[in-house]
């Protein structure tokens, strides 16, 4: 990455993450309004008034308006606009809609920008050129019924979905950038997209990174003001990520970015308001884990920084291959002295099993000698003195 291009990505992250502040307060305002909201479906007065953009039709024998904006028009009901089958962007944020399927109808639509409404649900028929759609600060629950072939991009930020269902790889396969900050994730898994390049989780209860291999294509991961306690998670698989937020987490120990050694292209690390970012040295122990490591948090390190870690690194790499050795010499030694250890005692023993055989044999000889007859002499005949 350039190093143009990544301050502008990075400005625009922080300015991004500002924004989501704004509106934290968007769903309570929204409920209190939901229960005096006069119905006020769209007319026709309505939608003439708010038409711009000329362009040729699809067949290009006719002419039609293509952009509809009726944001922040106080709407109830879109039910009329089913019938006006050339728009192709459509803007109805801040208004109070309820359902959506009406723009199933629009088979031309290229962008829908739906944010601050009153939806449950994105749900449309299968839009074959809808590019963005965007469903922010809503009551979304779910992610089903969003397969679009040509999307790109889909916010889904500040709504209430737990967990990413439905998203259909196959479907799905030019979506490059998910939005889902502000809603009530607890883990990554759910999201197989090989093709997504940006992923935007800030602001969710998530506890655990999972399924991370089914996003090799990621670059950008946002994953600021949630519960991680490790970095456990992460795969080999995403050869092509370069920057990854965990502001705002609770990671407590700077050993843990040693897990994003699987990680060859990761350029920038945001760790601030972690429990770890207290650390002594902790930007050093940082880079000496990740020696590639261009940035941490907002500021870029420097040469004296990398000679110091790259000194410390082969310090201690010099240090654990001689402890490394010492330890296979003390090892070695030992297995040495258990086999001289068994060899004495398999000798000992076969000594004393020598010795036993020894003695057992004189044993039988003692009891054989004494159990052998004694051979009396026979008496000689009297000799007869008158012969």
């Amino acid at each position: 990455m350039e190093e143009s291009d990544e301050e502008t990505q990075f400005a625009k992250q922080e300015s991004e993450q500002e924004s989501d502040k704004e509106f934290e307060n968007v769903e309570e305002e929204h409920a209190e309004q939901e229960e005096q909201i006069p119905s006020k479906p769209i007319t026709e007065d309505i939608i003439a008034e708010c038409l711009s953009l000329l362009c040729k039709t699809g067949d290009g024998l006719a002419h039609a308006y293509v952009r509809l904006d009726i944001h922040e028009r106080e709407i109830t009901d879109i039910s009329m606009l089913k019938s006006f089958i050339h728009l192709r962007y459509i803007d109805i944020s801040k208004n109070f809609v309820k359902d959506i399927s009406p723009l199933s109808s629009l088979t031309h639509m290229l962008t829908l920008k739906a944010d601050e409404n009153l939806l449950t649900t994105a749900y449309l028929e299968e839009m074959p050129f809808l590019q963005i759609a965007s469903f922010s600060h809503n009551k979304i629950s779910t992610t089903e019924g969003i397969n679009h072939p040509m999307l790109e991009h889909l916010n889904l930020n500040h709504n209430n979905i737990t967990q990413v269902t439905g998203l259909d790889a196959t479907k799905l396969s030019r979506l490059h950038t998910l939005e889902l900050r502000g809603n009530k994730l607890q883990t990554t898994d759910g999201i197989y997209l090989p093709s997504l390049k940006n992923l935007f989780l800030a602001a969710n209860v998530i506890k655990h990174i999972e399924g991370m291999s089914r996003c090799p294509g990621l670059t950008t991961l946002h994953l600021r003001d949630n519960q991680l306690e490790n970095l456990d998670g992460f795969s080999e698989e995403q050869k092509e990520l370069q920057y990854i937020n965990l502001r705002g987490n609770m990671i407590a120990s700077v050993k843990e970015v040693a897990k994003f050694k699987c990680l060859p292209l990761l350029r920038a690390l945001a760790l601030a308001e972690n429990p770890a970012a207290e650390e002594d040295d902790y930007r050093l122990e940082v880079l000496i884990a990740l020696r590639t490591l261009e940035r941490l948090d907002k500021d870029e390190y420097t040469e004296e920084e990398r000679s110091e870690a790259e000194s410390i690194y082969e310090q201690r790499r010099q240090e654990e291959e001689a402890a490394k050795i010492a330890a296979e010499e003390a090892e070695a030694a030992r297995i040495a002295a258990e086999e001289a250890a068994r060899i004495a005692a398999e000798e000992a023993e076969a000594a004393r099993i020598a010795a036993e055989e020894a003695e057992a044999e004189a044993e039988r000889a003692r009891t054989e000698t004494e159990e052998q007859p004694q051979v009396i002499p026979a008496e000689e005949p009297p000799v007869d003195e008158d012969n």
